[in-house]
Parts: C-alpha cells; sequence; structure tokens
C-alpha cells in the first residue's frame, strides 16, 4: 500500500507547530489532540522540525525543572526522516523501526501533506492480513466445495 491511500483515510487537518510557541502551548496542543508529536513550520508553512513527546520529556529531564521559557525552537528535531505520498507503507515502517521513531511527516516539496505514526502503520499492517487471512479462508472453502485436494 502507498502512503498516499493511507493519507486519503486519514483526517486532512495536520496539526503544527511554529518555533516560537512556548512548550507548555505545544504540550496542551498534544494532550487536547491526544498526538505525540507536532510537525513544526515556518511563516511560509515550510516543514522545519518537529516536536515529540519524548523530546519534550527529555529536554525536562536536562533540565532539572524551570523548563517554562523554552520555546518549540528550543526543543524541536530538526535532522529530519520524512517520507513521501508515493513511498510504500512497509518502507515508512522501515524508516521507523531503523531510526527509533514514532512518526514520519510526510512532504511534498517542502510542505507537509501528511503524518504517518506507528499506530497507522500497524493498524494498517493488520487490516491487510485481514482481507489476505478472508481470501485464503474463501480459496479453501472453493477447494473443499470442489472436491479438490
Amino acid at each position: 500500500m502507498l502512503v498516499k491511500s493511507l493519507l486519503d483515510t486519514k483526517s486532512k487537518q495536520i496539526v503544527t507547530a511554529v518555533p516560537s510557541m512556548s512548550i507548555d502551548d505545544a504540550m496542551g496542543i498534544m494532550i487536547n489532540k491526544k498526538i505525540g508529536c507536532l510537525p513544526v513550520t515556518d511563516a511560509e508553512d515550510r516543514l522545519i522540525g518537529i516536536l515529540s513527546d519524548t523530546d519534550i520529556f527529555r529536554k525536562i529531564y536536562e533540565m532539572k525543572g524551570g523548563y517554562d521559557s523554552l520555546k518549540v525552537k528550543d526543543v524541536m528535531t530538526t535532522d529530519l526522516i520524512v517520507g513521501l505520498p508515493s513511498d510504500d507503507i512497509d518502507y515508512i515502517a522501515g524508516l521507523m523501526e531503523k531510526n527509533w521513531i514514532q512518526h514520519v511527516p510526510i512532504v511534498e516539496g517542502d510542505k507537509v501533506v501528511g503524518l504517518i505514526s506507528s499506530r497507522d502503520i500497524i493498524k494498517t499492517q493488520a487490516e491487510s492480513r485481514q482481507v489476505e487471512n478472508r481470501y485464503l479462508l474463501d480459496m479453501l472453502e472453493k477447494r473443499d466445495k470442489s472436491g479438490d485436494t
């Protein structure tokens, strides 16, 4: 399955952060939207970073408190791993596994067009297996009815 097909099944709204946003505000968005990361975009809506819950936890732990002045730009990851709509889902899954990440922004040019999570990958793979299993069961039933062995 291609990433584009998966994105077509997801909400078109992409929740993002800006570099000047406070970490408290970013955490509030992530908690309220029940999401684990925010793509970070500049004034022209270009992807410039990603902020994950892990990034936040790590920074707060390093600081040992006093994080209220932190901005998204102080915590976000800028060494980005991205995917394309034309990529295969298995390729994105491999990127996630190899790089120990749970989210991959999907871009066209320098604009974010979607975000794939490890949960999306698991759900897609499970649905694919259900279809395959159903197909195999149907084939077995047809073979049994025809008397083939």
